[in-house]
Formats: structure tokens, sequence, C-alpha cells
């Protein structure tokens, strides 16, 4: 039995983190979930993260067998995690009365390609999806998962569960995609650190990538990404109440058609590194043999500075996340005479600040303002990147809480 496209438009796609489902209670709490969204009328999905700490456990007990495990039999190992969640929330919704089936990312129809440990997704197939909606069941998937065309076992790498639930929303043109995490949703600042942070209604995808890709935790990249490119809703809330969370949309497409507010957000990310390159010959090419040596590994680099002294040797210096240092050593051990590098420093504590907002386009000396505010706390700004709707500054990691606090407090963000 298919589903027509009316009855396409009350599917939900709900997502379930791993401390949402970390012990029995949580599970049995996001049953609930489930069978009251079922109850309103709507077919119902579930993606699911592994539970707690599992994955972590996982890994740990993989480095105790072998110190260079291949990435196959990672993925073989690591998208058990998830199966165990699957399994345990079916069972949960099955022994509360209601008609449940638990699938693996591949029975579910997600084909990936071959890059094990961080596949992509190429295609869902609805064809057993919309099967078992269509028997009225609610179905819970294994999120962070697929398969090859070949049937290989993949997973989708950090944060792959939000990225399976936007993929299945998506392909079942879902009313919304729910992610249930353990925070009442995306907030003006992180509010370990500012504790006047409010929680924002509406967002735009842009605002969100551009929060996500700063340090905000609340929702990965790749799914933001993959839910803009097919206008997905996003609806990020707690699973521990009902409160309403953060709607994540095309806001030009919502009735709430306001003028936005000047900054949404201050976000901060300590997991970064400064390496400075001294040296370097100012001719062209240099730096793109320098950064196409990390883009082959898979280094993302972020902020770029470059300085040409009076002797025609430049200075480059660019930022990269923490786990990617030793592949960056590499890299560069590897270029280092053929570039003629006099030497490479690298600074460990850095971190990087940045506010966001689409209302900054239509208002200028918003970057004055910020560095201004910076100043003012004896707060040295050693790098900067701007976009349209982004400003981010590299600055000592001790001084990050408090360069938070005052651009929260200096953009009226308290209010």
């Amino acid at each position: 039995m298919g589903i027509g496209v009316k009855e396409k438009k009350d599917i939900i796609v709900m997502k379930f983190g791993g401390t949402s489902i970390s012990d029995t209670d949580k599970i049995k709490k996001a049953a609930g979930k489930a069978i009251k969204a079922k109850l309103s009328g709507c077919k119902v999905v579930i993606v699911v993260s592994a539970m707690g700490d599992a994955t972590d456990n996982l890994i740990n007990i993989a480095s105790s067998i072998n110190k260079n495990p291949s990435h196959r039999e990672m993925d073989m190992l690591m998208s058990t995690g998830e199966q165990v969640s699957m399994a345990l929330l079916s069972m949960a919704i099955q022994e509360k009365g209601y008609d449940c089936i638990s699938l693996t990312g591949k029975q579910a129809g997600l084909l990936t390609d071959d890059i094990y440990s961080n596949a992509k997704i190429l295609s869902v197939d609805k064809e057993r999806l919309l099967k078992e909606l269509g028997s009225n069941k609610i179905i819970v998937v294994a999120g962070f998962q697929g398969a090859t065309p070949a049937g290989e076992i993949t997973t989708l790498g950090r944060g792959g569960s939000d990225t399976t639930a936007v993929a299945l929303a998506s392909a079942l043109g879902a009313k919304y995609c729910e992610i249930y995490t353990d925070v009442d949703g995306v907030f003006t600042a992180d509010p370990r650190i500012e504790s006047n942070s409010s929680k924002i209604e509406m967002l735009s995808y842009d605002e969100m990538l551009e929060l996500a890709s700063s340090g905000a935790k609340v929702l990965h990249l790749r799914a933001v990404e993959f839910a803009k490119r097919h206008n997905v809703v996003l609806h990020v809330r707690s699973s521990f109440n009902d409160i309403g969370g953060t709607w994540i949309m095309d806001v030009e497409d919502s009735d709430k058609k306001m003028e936005k507010p000047l900054i949404s957000g201050v976000t901060h990310d300590t997991n970064q590194v400064k390496i400075s390159i001294f040296g370097l010959y100012d001719k062209p090419g240099i730096a793109a043999k320098l950064l196409g040596g990390m883009a082959g590994k898979n280094i993302n680099v972020d902020l770029i500075v470059q300085n040409v002294s009076e002797n025609n040797l430049a200075t480059i210096s660019f930022t990269i996340k923490n786990e990617d240092l030793n592949s960056a050593r590499k890299v560069l051990e590897n270029i280092k005479d053929k570039l003629g590098i006099e030497r490479i420093e690298v600074d460990t504590e850095v971190a990087k600040v940045s506010i966001i907002g689409e209302g900054m386009q239509t208002h200028p000396g918003i970057a004055a303002k910020m560095f201004d505010l910076l100043g003012q706390q004896d707060i040295n700004i050693e790098m900067i990147s701007t976009s349209t709707i982004r400003i981010s500054c590299v600055i000592r990691k001790e001084k990050i809480r408090k360069a938070v606090r005052v651009l929260h407090k200096g953009f009226i963000l308290d209010k």
C-alpha cells in the first residue's frame, strides 16, 4: 500500500540524539512522544543516535584491540550503536500497544558512496518506508549509517544522524523534521557561559549554517546544508519537555516577514589551532600549493591571513580544527623544502568568537562596534574573517568567556 501526496504532507520525522535516549526511562519518554505525534494524525518516522556514550565506548574497545583499524571494520562496528537504539525504542513503542518496526540505514533505503567513516548520501529508496507507513506502522531508523550500491555498510561521520533525519524528511516530503536534544532550542549564546542568553524562536537556513560552522553544536553543519538545499523545515527542541523550540526554515516563505534583528547570536569555538608559516616566497601559486596540500588530506582551513615583508617574503597564518593538527604537521613536513619554508609555529591557545545575523547586511558599522567592544575589555584580535551575515575573530583562548559575554551584552541580546 502506497502513500498519496496528501498523506505525505502529514508525515513528520523525529530525531532523538544520544542524550535523549541514554537510558531506559528516556527511551520510554521518547516512545511516548512518538505515540503522541501518531495520535495527532501524523505518520511518524524516527531516527535515533547511539545511546549516551555508546559510540565512544565502541571506539575505546576497538583501539584496545587494534591501534589502526581499517575504516571498513570501524564502520561495521560503529553502526551497531544505532541498531541497539532502534531496536530498544521500537520495543518500547510496541510495549505500549502500537505497531512499530525498526530498520537499519540499509533497510531504510539510504544509498551512500564508498567513503568509509565519512560517507555521503547519494539517494533514498522510499519503497520500504512507504510500505511500512502505509501499513500504519511507526518506523524507527538507525541514524548515522547507510550502504553502498555493493551493499557495504558505511557511516556518515560526525553528526550523521541529523543528516539521516533530514534526508528521510526530504525524501518523504515530510511536514517538518524535529531534532530532539538536551536543550530547548538554539540560544543567542551558550547558556553555560552567558546566563542571560535566550532561545531564538526562528532562524533562516543561512543564519543556522553560520551558527553551526562557527561553534554552535546543537545542529550539525551537513544536516543544515541538506535542509537548505531541499527546503526541509527543522524544529530543534528538548526531548525533556513539551516547550516549542527553534524553527529553521526559509524565513521569506514563513508568515513572519518582519525585519530581522540586527544580531541573532554569539558563538564560540575553542577547538582551534593557528598555524603560521614563515619565509615563503611571495609569488603566484605558493598559497595554492600550501593550502592544496591541506585539502588533499581533507583538512578544512578556516581563517587565513597573509602578510608580505619588504624582502618579498610572505607569512601565512591559518586556523584548523585541533583534531587535524597531526595530519597538518605531516603535510607541512612533506612540502617544507619544496616551498622554502623557514619555520612553522603552532599555537593551540587560540579560540574563535563570532557574531551572526542577517540584520547586519543593512547596518554599517557592525564590525567596528564588535572590535570596539572587544578592545574595551583588552581582548586582542589576531585574525578576522567575515561573510555577509557573520564576523569572526581569533583571540586568546583564555579570553573567550569574557568575549562572549561582552558581545552578547553589547549587541543587546540579553534583552
